[in-house]
């Protein structure tokens, strides 16, 4: 048995709403509206981790010069940091709280979308929600499957070019910065591995987010790269 099967209470609960939207609605659609839905409630945590993503941008130059005071001494630099973050209240983890909690809902997706149930016997645009692109013939096919994928391609470089502008405003190199940017395109190649349905998932909840962090750092405030990737 899956280790999976323990989410299978919240993906019952999740091929429920899908599937009453789908009475009214074609089943891809129900799909993005679910996860539109979902991202939208999971919002107020994105504007609170920006919050503290911008309060971080405003106290690096504190931390760079504790780092410089304390380079040799590094249980002395984490106590010194952890005091400077509780007396400006400020989480150094705000930042990934809304990754973090977007996980279990997409362990719940990927569940739905690549157990067998009713809704993957729909199409979208003639092609089975169930399929992967391994199985696609004809140039139809491909082609549905082409258009996610380069969809997600291009939500991938607005993120890539995003965290490269972000690794470039930290005042001292992160390391694996320089590789950081490129694990934009990663889901891409996941889209590869699961059918039709989990691909516009991704590409949704992708769009959703890349879409969020224009929003909400509209004013130009810096991130960092990893939070830009978060998905």
């Amino acid at each position: 048995m899956s280790v999976l099967a323990v989410l299978d209470p919240a993906v019952a609960v999740a091929h429920a709403v899908v599937a009453t939207i789908a009475h009214v609605l074609p089943t891809a659609l129900a799909i993005v509206l679910f996860t539109v839905a979902v991202r939208l409630a999971l919002h107020p945590l994105a504007r609170a981790a920006a919050r503290g993503e911008k309060a971080r941008a405003v106290l690096a130059p504190k931390v760079a010069a504790l780092r410089k005071k304390h380079e040799k001494r590094p249980e002395k630099l984490q106590e010194a940091l952890a005091e400077m973050y509780r007396e400006e209240q400020v989480s150094p983890f705000a930042g990934c709280l809304p990754l973090l909690v977007q996980i279990p809902f997409f362990s719940v997706m990927y569940r739905l979308f690549t157990t067998p149930n009713d809704l993957l016997d729909h199409t979208l645009f003639g092609v089975p929600l169930g399929l992967h692109v391994g199985g696609a013939h004809g140039a139809g096919q491909l082609a549905v499957f082409g258009l996610l994928y380069a969809g997600l391609a291009a939500v991938g470089y607005v993120n890539y070019r995003r965290a490269r502008r972000a690794a470039a405003a930290q005042p001292t190199p992160q390391p694996g910065a320089g590789v950081l940017p490129y694990l934009s395109f990663g889901s891409v190649l996941f889209a590869l591995l699961v059918p039709v349905a989990a691909a516009l998932y991704l590409l949704t909840t992708s769009a959703w987010s890349a879409a969020e962090r224009a929003w909400l750092y509209r004013d130009g405030a810096p991130q960092t790269p990893a939070a830009v990737l978060s998905v």
